[in-house]
């Protein structure tokens, strides 16, 4: 008999909401770390910046049956110090395992925009990492420009706000699944 090497289990549902309890808000800010400092190296200790101050930190979290059990996802989202009507997406961070599922980073993508849409959000912007420019594309955003930050290539990407009608119960949030590839 062969034997399998272990493969992790990967969770078949997740909440996404807006952080509202500290260990989510905790869990999101590891997360952070790990992809932000550990994985891409970007920030040496912490990624925090003063938009943490007024931003809204939203998560993906896993489910086991109808358990919560871990984020595995997080975004922050935040209006414009200078135009109230135009909101911001930043630091969209994924757990390593669950980056190819597209239910994780697709449903914080959504609920960052319709979330903001229905507190009077009227421009949907973020600077996205080339690398994940086409997944935003494929959600009805459009590239503004390229450009380098923190180093790295990024697209300032506006997202189509007729694709994403306001959502006015974030802190409850919506149940995200992984597409089936047959």
């Amino acid at each position: 008999m062969i034997f399998e090497p272990f493969k992790p289990f990967l969770a078949a549902g997740f909440q996404v909401k807006f952080a509202t309890e500290r260990w989510e808000q905790a869990a999101a800010a590891s997360l952070r770390r790990k992809v932000f400092c550990g994985e891409q190296q970007i920030f040496t200790d912490d990624d925090r910046d003063a938009i943490d101050d007024v931003a809204i930190p939203l998560v993906a979290v896993s489910l086991l049956g109808v358990a919560a059990d871990d984020v595995v996802g997080t975004v922050r989202i935040h209006p414009d110090e200078t135009d109230a009507e135009t909101w911001w997406g930043s630091r969209l961070a994924v757990e390593k395992s669950y980056r190819r599922l597209g239910a994780v980073g697709a449903g914080l993508i959504r609920l960052a925009v319709c979330s903001a849409h229905a507190r009077g959000c009227r421009r949907f912007l973020a600077n996205v990492q080339s690398q994940n420019a086409l997944l935003f594309q494929h959600m009805h955003w459009r590239s503004l420009g390229e450009f380098d930050w923190f180093g790295r290539p990024h697209h300032h990407m506006e997202a189509d706000l007729d694709h994403y009608p306001p959502f006015v119960t974030p802190e409850i949030g919506f149940l995200s699944l992984p597409k089936m590839v047959a």
